[in-house]
């Protein structure tokens, strides 16, 4: 079964009162994407008002770097992932992952981490955040568990491993570790892209050779499994600090495997299909991201240009690309995109190369031209989060227009 093969199986769902019964809490996707995306479209104007002053530091004290970086990664992207393994593991075993209540009550406390993070003293933020991500792995690791799918077990251990990198953070930002916070966050981001290359794997070569017509994807099982090797050792070498003997060679390797074989199942054949080409392209700024952390390593880039092209370009744009996907599959709608699906791409595309420009640039010399970049790599993704939760939030909170479960 393929991994991202997440059609409603046949079994009916259980009875329930009515608010487990709101569509908006009947399969994990639902309130999690549209949270998501709500919260990625305002965090992100919130931090660029506070970097430049526009936003009075006494209202928003726990608003700098740390956050903004934290919670893009551990905030948004944590909710989205769960929210599409609940989605993706229901099909995989058969069994249900938490809906009505248990949902609300997962969504709750990843505001209350939100919250938290904004509003509490430190102490108080770490035992709050901390608590999501392992709370929400052993639901998906019970149902797996519980139907043998041992197969895909990995993303659980993935989701393990983002939350030890959470902790992590926590206990740098508290003195407990000596550790800067930021080398969590980028381990975490890192995490992330050896997952999205795993999934992507699997997946984006059949849905060019299902979606695009005349296309014929070639992919290699020793080939990918030695790309998704080397992603993890660049990986795993960048998290310990590894000398850039070390380190750029492996970087170099992975992102050019990644390359080559994103060339190998037709990126040409999807340009005029929106649905397909923000996978091939998003799965690009992952081999870019590790040319770019090579060169971080030998000292010829900045670490932030390789982390946005991995965190906006790659995570953001197959995030996005997956989440307009899945919920018109999964609501019983055409796999077509619009205009709308359309402008949400091409907004988060143009975002990501604004963002990691700037950061090729030194801010210290590039004043007015560095800024507009930020402003402009901002307007892009808060727009382009934006007018997904616009537009698929009655998609998101309504029932399935085939009359299926989900």
């Amino acid at each position: 079964m393929s991994l991202l093969h997440i059609d409603e199986p046949a079994a009916a769902l259980h009875s329930a009162g009515h608010f487990s019964s709101h569509p908006l809490w009947r399969l994990g996707f639902r309130p999690f994407y549209l949270a998501a995306a709500l919260f990625a479209a305002l965090a992100v104007p919130l931090w660029v008002a506070r970097l430049y002053g526009w936003l009075d530091g006494s209202l928003a004290a726990n608003v700098g770097l740390s956050w903004h970086m934290h919670e893009m990664v551990f905030g948004m992207a944590s909710a989205v992932i769960v929210g599409f393994l609940y989605t993706a593991g229901r099909n995989w075993t058969g069994l249900w992952t938490p809906v009505g209540g248990r949902l609300a009550a997962l969504l709750g406390l990843w505001l209350a981490g939100r919250a938290a993070m904004l509003l509490a003293p430190p102490a108080l933020a770490a035992l709050v955040d901390t608590l999501f991500l392992p709370v929400a792995a052993w639901p998906l690791f019970s149902v797996m568990r519980r139907a043998g799918n041992r197969r895909n077990y990995f993303l659980v251990g993935l989701l393990g491993l983002l939350a030890a990198a959470n902790a992590c953070y926590h206990a740098a930002v508290l003195g407990w570790l000596a550790l800067a916070p930021a080398a969590s966050v980028q381990a975490a981001i890192l995490v992330i892209v050896v997952m999205e290359s795993a999934i992507g794997t699997r997946v984006i070569p059949m849905f060019t050779r299902n979606g695009a017509p005349g296309s014929a994807p070639a992919s290699h099982v020793r080939t990918d499994q030695v790309s998704i090797a080397l992603l993890a050792a660049s990986a795993l070498a960048w998290t310990v600090g590894a000398p850039a003997w070390l380190l750029a060679p492996l970087a170099a390797a992975a992102g050019v495997l990644a390359l080559l074989r994103l060339w190998r199942w037709q990126p040409q054949r999807t340009l005029r299909l929106p649905l397909l080409w923000i996978l091939h392209l998003s799965y690009a700024w992952i081999g870019v991201g590790m040319l770019l952390l090579a060169l971080s390593a030998l000292g010829m880039a900045a670490p932030g240009a390789a982390f946005h092209a991995l965190a906006v370009g790659s995570m953001a744009g197959l995030i996005l690309g997956m989440m307009t996907r899945t919920t018109l599959g999964h609501t019983g709608r055409m796999l077509k995109a619009r205009r709308a699906e359309s402008a949400i791409f091409v907004l988060i595309q143009l975002g990501a190369l604004a963002r990691v420009a700037a950061a090729l640039l030194d801010a210290a010399w590039a004043g007015p031209l560095h800024a507009a970049l930020v402003l402009l790599s901002a307007a892009g993704w808060s727009t382009a989060f934006a007018v997904y939760a616009l537009v698929y939030a009655p998609y998101l909170a309504g029932a399935r227009i085939d009359g299926k479960e989900g």
